[in-house]
């Protein structure tokens, strides 16, 4: 039961947003923050995306269906518990948000907003991935809000970064079911643009978020470690868009998920190394 329910939540996945989230803590707090303060996002980020992943599982429970893909994800999980849960995770984000400060108590139904938001915009527009890559972006964002109360123009960048990042690789994702979106009347970058210039887009989105992971060094003051991690993040970038140039399903999934993975751990370890040892 409980492994059925991580696989349709693809549980796995937390690794993507979790790390740039940590990675913003760890610079909001000059180092490692208090136990309670770590565990407190920790478990923040675990309640929105189970809230965010069973919510866009509810909404595309139908098409879900009907694309070879994904035909047997509604058999994992029952529809009552899909909603228990989506309705469990989203009361439980917010108190641990309201334990965390005010101000992310009050920011929490934003937050959820957005997340929720993403599930329908394939309906109406073909920037969906834009709105993914901006729920995650949330992520950055809401951790250092967790650890110092107030706004800053760093975890904005990474925000910004972060969208650039998701969309792009939201884009080669979404190249394996560009027949299934066609049919569905989904909307979708790679149903605007075709093969060739979403891959292309994708490309300089990607040039995009490396630029403003730059740009976070240097406004958050990191040292060289971070910037030489930043040197393995452009390169996996870089062998991301070559296995997604070979258009297979295994090299698409490879691109997607392990490239990405690595890609986000690099992140947070440099940064946390950098923090601790450059000081």
């Amino acid at each position: 039961m409980i492994g059925g329910f991580l696989s349709f939540i693809r549980f796995s996945h937390t690794i993507f947003a979790l790390p740039f989230a940590l990675g913003s803590m760890f610079v909001a707090a000059d180092g490692l923050p208090s136990f309670r303060a770590f565990a407190l996002v920790v478990l923040a980020m675990v309640f929105a995306r189970t809230a965010a992943m069973t919510f866009n599982r509810l909404a595309d429970w139908e098409i879900d269906k009907r694309n070879p893909r994904t035909a047997g994800r509604h058999k994992l999980v029952s529809k009552p518990v899909a909603i228990g849960a989506c309705v469990a995770s989203a009361l439980l984000f917010v108190v641990t948000a309201w334990l965390i400060n005010p101000l992310c108590f009050a920011l929490s139904p934003v937050a959820l907003a957005i997340i929720f938001f993403y599930s329908l915009t394939k309906r109406f527009t073909h920037g969906a991935q834009f709105f993914l890559g901006l729920a995650l972006a949330v992520a950055p964002i809401g951790a250092w809000l967790a650890i110092t109360g107030s706004f800053a123009l760093p975890p904005i960048a990474l925000g910004a970064s972060v969208l650039c990042w998701v969309a792009g690789f939201d884009i080669i994702y979404a190249t394996q079911d560009l027949e299934v979106d066609k049919h569905e009347g989904l909307r979708s970058m790679v149903v605007a643009l075709g093969l060739p210039r979403a891959l292309a887009l994708a490309t300089l989105l990607h040039a995009f978020a490396l630029a403003g992971f730059l740009f976070f060094g240097a406004l958050a003051r990191l040292g060289p470690i971070y910037f030489v991690g930043l040197g393995l993040v452009g390169a996996g970038l870089v062998y991301e868009h070559f296995l997604a140039s070979k258009g297979t399903i295994a090299a698409i999934n490879k691109a997607f998920f392990q490239v990405n993975a690595a890609v986000s751990a690099i992140f947070v370890l440099t940064t946390l190394a950098d923090r601790l040892l450059t000081r």
